[in-house]
């Protein structure tokens, strides 16, 4: 077994089989990531709440609670990122785990680097740069590649008809109101206010928040722009049609 790297982050793995569960915790403990494990969803939400991760990574179709299931119960509780893996590549299995609150999907099966990919790109949204996330098996931190994910450094308060992204502080206000968000739904927002009213493509939103520079899943963007409207008025984002979405001026 490989040693973690010093300041890697956490991963709780939650998946029933025994066999895909130690094979992944192993191949991510050559990456250098340190792994928890549980067998279920039960188990899962409990060491969750005794030592919150840095990410979570588990499968959808699970005993006594399933991941859609535990996917909710963590989110009314933390943003952390949640990455989920199926073998079901159905579009209401894939939309049910995105709409639970997922950051993002992985299909079983599939190759170690892969999701070690998907990993990389979800922590880097949510401030982990790859110097904690070895590119390779015993190898050194590649630099950072991809969209920033820290804080504007100027500190901007964009403010469009009552919403408030503070760029700095990375909150937001409706109307006054605090809205919690995650980091993904965060990073979309930040697109869309920095142009407002102009049209942004679906592989645009990919490359810019996912850092998918290939075609990738299109419903991921769909998905969280419905979580978004829930959060900040449905009038607010605009579906143009064919294109993709933009970000109203008067909702």
């Amino acid at each position: 077994m490989s040693t973690p790297v010093p300041g890697a982050p956490r991963i709780l793995l939650v998946e029933d089989d025994e066999v895909i569960r130690e094979t992944t915790q192993l191949a991510l403990e050559r990456y250098g990531f340190p792994v928890d494990t549980a067998a279920d969803g039960l188990e899962g939400l409990e060491r969750f709440r005794a030592a919150p991760p840095d990410l979570l990574l588990l499968d959808v179709m699970l005993p006594l609670l399933d991941g859609v299931g535990l996917c909710r119960r963590i989110r009314e509780e933390s943003q952390l990122p949640i990455l989920m893996m199926s073998a079901r590549t159905e579009p209401v299995d894939v939309v049910s785990g995105l709409e639970a609150g997922a950051d993002d999907y992985v299909v079983k099966p599939f190759e170690t680097a892969v999701l070690v990919a998907r990993i990389r790109t979800v922590l880097r949204r949510t401030g982990f740069g790859p110097s904690a996330a070895p590119a390779s098996p015993a190898a050194p931190a590649s630099p950072a590649t991809g969209p920033a994910t820290g804080p504007d450094p100027a500190h901007a308060v964009r403010v469009i008809d009552g919403l408030e992204v503070d760029t700095g502080a990375m909150e937001v206000r409706v109307a006054g109101r605090p809205v919690p968000l995650t980091p993904t739904e965060l990073r979309l927002l930040l697109e869309f206010t920095a142009s407002p009213g102009v049209v942004l493509e679906r592989q645009t939103l990919l490359e810019r928040v996912w850092d998918y520079s290939w075609g990738a899943d299109s419903r991921v963007v769909d998905v969280h722009v419905q979580r978004l409207r829930a959060k900040i008025g449905a009038a607010r984002i605009e579906t143009v049609r064919g294109f993709g979405y933009k970000l109203r001026r008067t909702p």
